[in-house]
């Protein structure tokens, strides 16, 4: 999915033994030096990148040096969000919140100081102490999103630093990792987890994912591969997000669970759990797909059960609808429970 044929990078990216490492990995590719990672002339902030969104998706490279060392607590999909060792994505989903933030092609930024980043998050989870009080996050780890701002099974392939992270959590009693994906990277199952990490595999119905999944693996492909991560060691949770509501989501989303039902063994399903996010959309976002990505827009952009609300980093977003939202969050956990009643629900929202 990456063919790299630019590399940004910052001054003392080349310091790092990863940043040599990543520069080995694409010999041919040209070199741009910049200022930050942050700071890319003709390509951060870009609007009229809009037409090459992919293009430059699936040919840039950036590599930084992560400065701030920040844990941010979270009660849902994670107790803390970590230091990100990655940032942006070679996919191109049509509702990533991402690009409302970093420019507009939204490219991979690699952090190259691994180093730093792991020596942060074994102090924190040293600091942390045990887990006392078992909560819906885990019952007796701190969990740590480690992919917030990235998709961990892409990284993988760019860069060691996801395989250090996940080996780092083996060595932490009280501490396990967790991230979302929407690729299957094989090369994951020989890092040897031993249970310390959580993969999230986000799903919804198949003929949505066509649309609005854009550069992702089949939904099919994330089921069939469930089975083979629990076996490698790990934890394997589903994230039904976005959910996105039109007409028929409700046969929809039973063919899906009963998919999942059918691609899956008795060691997986006795591990299931499952988070439920509704979507968020946003009035800029919604602007640059209406120049890329039109019919996805058709879906997304639903201002009659739609309102403005802030969110908790402080965003303007769109969400559904009080009360329509809520009535629509019971039905379709009632739908889980009818199909996968095994599926525990960690949270929805």
């Amino acid at each position: 999915m990456l063919k790299v044929t630019r590399i940004y990078l910052e001054p003392g990216a080349v310091e790092h033994a990863r940043g040599r490492e990543v520069l080995a990995r694409f010999p041919g590719a040209e070199r741009v030096e910049v200022p930050s990672h942050q700071n890319i002339p003709g390509l951060f902030g870009n609007a009229g990148n809009v037409e090459a969104w992919n293009r430059i998706k699936g040919s840039t490279l950036v590599l930084g040096v992560k400065k701030t060392m920040s844990f941010v607590a979270n009660d849902r999909s994670s107790d803390f969000i970590a230091p990100s060792t990655a940032n942006g994505c070679v996919m191109a989903c049509a509702y990533c919140y991402v690009p409302r933030n970093k420019g507009y092609a939204n490219p991979v930024t690699v952090f190259v100081n691994i180093d730093r980043i792991s020596e942060a998050l074994r102090k924190h989870a040293h600091k942390r102490g045990p887990k006392l009080e078992p909560n819906s996050v885990d019952p007796r780890c701190w969990v740590y999103d480690i992919g917030c701002n990235s998709d961990c099974s892409a990284d993988a392939a760019l860069s060691d630093n996801v395989r250090d992270l996940v080996r780092l959590f083996t060595t932490l009693p009280n501490a396990k990792a967790s991230f979302a994906t929407k690729l299957v990277n094989r090369e994951l199952l020989t890092y040897a987890p031993q249970g310390k990490t959580r993969v999230r595999f986000s799903l919804m119905p198949h003929a949505q994912a066509k649309l609005l999944d854009v550069r992702t693996d089949p939904i099919a492909e994330r089921i069939a591969a469930i089975d083979d991560f629990v076996a490698a060691g790990y934890e394997v949770h589903l994230n039904f997000s976005p959910v996105v509501l039109q007409e028929g989501w409700q046969a929809a989303y039973a063919e899906l669970f009963q998919q999942v039902d059918d691609g899956i063994g008795a060691k997986a399903k006795a591990q299931l759990a499952c988070e439920i996010i509704f979507l968020t959309h946003n009035a800029g976002l919604h602007e640059v797909n209406l120049r890329w990505h039109p019919k996805a827009e058709a879906v997304l952009w639903t201002p009659e059960i739609q309102e403005t609300k802030v969110s908790q980093g402080g965003g303007v977003n769109v969400r559904y609808r009080t009360g329509f939202k809520g009535r629509h969050v019971a039905e379709f956990k009632d739908l889980l429970a009818r199909h996968l009643p095994y599926c525990r629900v960690r949270y929805a929202f």
